[in-house]
């Protein structure tokens, strides 16, 4: 007897269901990290163009493509139907893959091109999956379970690669690829499963305010609505994304710097911690009833995190800590401050404000800037300092990022406060006129 996956979800508890979405979530975007993450594993020593390490080139390319993706992605993820998201997330997957392949196939430098077109289709899968999820009684969950997928997947998959290079003897060019062929398979069965995932019940629409495609004029009007905030917020973003592409883009350079050199497992063993706290702290989040007190527990736990990464550093080169620890306290401090950016934070506001609208817009604005910040972060380091470890630049970056990340965050905290105290409404989501919305 065939049986209905979505029925069958919908008259389970509420934990099964919970479960489900996490473990179907989770398991969709680790799998989408073997397309995009592997090559990060490799040094391709020795190898420049222009002057400029290989390797540098490489991820530039790709941040560039990603970048380009999360500016289209304003629009097309915005306003994707919910019966398109599954086959547009295969379509976009399998398109980074045949980059891949022809990154192997073909020489230096123009491989440099194909790493861009491997991060063009990939930026807009986050926010396919994660439309899965939102606008849901327990979305700081099943979102947090979703957000650890990168910390885990990025060492697992860096793990994977340097073993496809150590014990299969697959070249650093080729890795890549093979690693994809790796996840495949189970990236077509929890894709199959995350797309039975049911609509949102009436009571998470009462909850949480209804989610609705976005058109140009409704994302507009959304801006004109919270303009200072989300600059405030997507200036914190930029910087902590800047801060996780240095710390994911070059961890292999960085535990070399540390003593840690042909030790593939290390990646992993340093993201678990990371994951599982991470996901225990926003997870609680999901608890809390009123909007309002979730989105300012959003923001003390971000605050929280850019404190982490500044006292990560102090500790460690205080000689407290050890190269292992600080990597893992300043991963944890980056991973408390990146996640709720990652929807959540987004997803208390519109609830607060009863903005019936959807995540989709606002987060792809903000990863859109985010990682063009990124972009040139790579090659200010080899200008401005080519003879430091990157270790050393970590080290130096994670001060700046700390304080400048306290001070953004506490300047947004003050406006989200003042701009619910002016509330003279809730609008309801069945009354409801974006062109109209007061203040």
């Amino acid at each position: 007897m065939r049986v209905d996956i979505k029925q069958w979800l919908e008259k389970q508890p509420q934990w099964v269901f919970v479960v489900y979405v996490i473990v179907a979530s989770f398991t969709t975007y680790a799998c989408m990290y073997a397309f995009r993450k592997p090559f990060a594993v490799a040094t391709f020593e020795g190898e420049q163009f222009l002057g400029i390490d290989e390797k540098i080139w490489f991820i530039t390319a790709q941040v560039a493509g990603y970048t380009l993706s999360k500016f289209i992605g304003i629009k097309v993820v915005s306003e994707m139907k919910s019966g398109q998201r599954a086959t547009g997330i295969l379509v976009l997957i399998v398109l980074s893959w045949l980059s891949l392949f022809f990154f192997g196939l073909v020489p230096s430098p123009y491989r440099i091109i194909f790493l861009f077109t491997n991060g063009l289709p990939l930026g807009m899968i986050w926010g396919l999956v994660f439309a899965y999820l939102e606008g849901r009684k327990y979305t700081e969950l099943l979102g947090a379970g979703l957000s650890v997928s990168f910390i885990f997947a990025s060492g697992i998959v860096k793990s994977v690669g340097k073993w496809v290079m150590l014990d299969l003897n697959v070249s650093e060019y080729w890795m890549p690829f093979v690693t994809g062929l790796l996840f495949f398979l189970p990236l077509l069965i929890s894709l199959y499963l995350l797309s039975k995932v049911p609509s949102p019940t009436a009571e998470d629409r009462a909850l949480r305010t209804e989610r609705r495609p976005m058109n140009k004029e409704q994302r507009m009007a959304f801006f004109r609505h919270f303009a200072t905030v989300i600059v405030l917020l997507i200036g914190a973003y930029s910087i902590l994304m800047i801060f996780r592409e240095m710390r994911d883009n070059f961890a292999v350079e960085i535990w070399n710097d540390l003593g840690y050199v042909d030790n593939p497992e290390i990646f992993t063993k340093s993201e678990i911690p990371v994951g599982l706290i991470a996901l225990f702290f926003l997870g609680l989040v999901s608890f809390i009833r009123s909007n309002i007190k979730a989105l300012f527990s959003i923001i003390f736990i971000v605050m929280g995190g850019f404190l982490l990464i500044g006292m990560g550093s102090i500790l460690f080169q205080g000689n407290y800590i050890s190269g292992f620890y600080w990597v893992v306290l300043t991963g944890l401090g980056l991973y408390m401050a990146f996640i709720p950016f990652n929807a959540l934070l987004f997803e208390r506001m519109i609830a607060t404000f009863q903005y019936a609208s959807n995540i989709g817009y606002v987060m792809y604005l903000a990863d859109a800037f985010g990682y063009l910040s990124s972009i040139g972060v790579f090659g200010l380091k080899n200008t401005l300092s080519p003879s430091a470890s990157w270790a050393d630049f970590f080290l130096s970056s994670s001060y700046y990022v700390s304080a400048a990340g306290v001070i953004i965050m506490i300047a947004s905290a003050i406006w989200l406060k003042r701009k619910y105290n002016r509330l003279e409404y809730p609008l309801t989501t069945k009354h409801y006129d974006y062109a109209t919305i007061p203040g």
